[in-house]
């Protein structure tokens, strides 16, 4: 049984890394394009399948981590000690792609708002796709002019 999680988790790790590929590439590459932006205009297309991905590989440790974060307040030692299982390091990466393509989209979002050229944008979101919290600090400066979207933009 163990052996079968494993090949189902990293399944669910192959299907994930390679599903954000479109996603980043037209961001990257074709930030201002409509078909980027079609891609990228519903979190069902491009969020929702990384978030089933995710949630598939949690569930059957969702007890552990509730447990183990929920009795005590988080540590080093404590998130040491999560991590030294290999499933929940993979179920880690998931949420890592998710949320860096969440982030990154949003980032992405504010870039194209203002107009900011392929010389601006690539690296910003180079970033966001490689270390997204500093990704989105960066673009966060370089889009300090963006409005905040309608409601009805979301």
């Amino acid at each position: 049984m163990a052996r079968e999680m494993v090949a189902y988790i990293e399944l669910l790790f192959w299907f994930s890394s390679l599903y954000i590929l479109p996603f980043w590439l037209m961001m990257l590459f074709a930030p201002h394009s409509e078909r980027t932006a079609a891609m990228l205009r519903s979190e069902w297309i491009y969020l929702a399948p990384l978030a089933a991905a995710y949630s598939l590989a949690v569930l059957p440790h969702l007890g552990d981590i509730l447990l183990l974060l929920g009795s005590d307040m988080p540590t080093p030692a404590i998130v040491l000690e999560l991590f030294e299982n290999d499933e929940v390091v993979i179920v880690g990466w998931l949420h890592y792609l998710a949320f860096d393509l969440f982030v990154g989209r949003w980032t992405w979002q504010r870039l194209t708002q203002t107009e900011k050229p392929l010389l601006v944008s690539f690296p910003v979101l180079l970033l966001s796709m490689m270390v997204a919290p500093l990704g989105a600090l960066v673009g966060m400066v370089v889009t300090r002019d963006a409005k905040a979207p309608a409601a009805n933009d979301a």
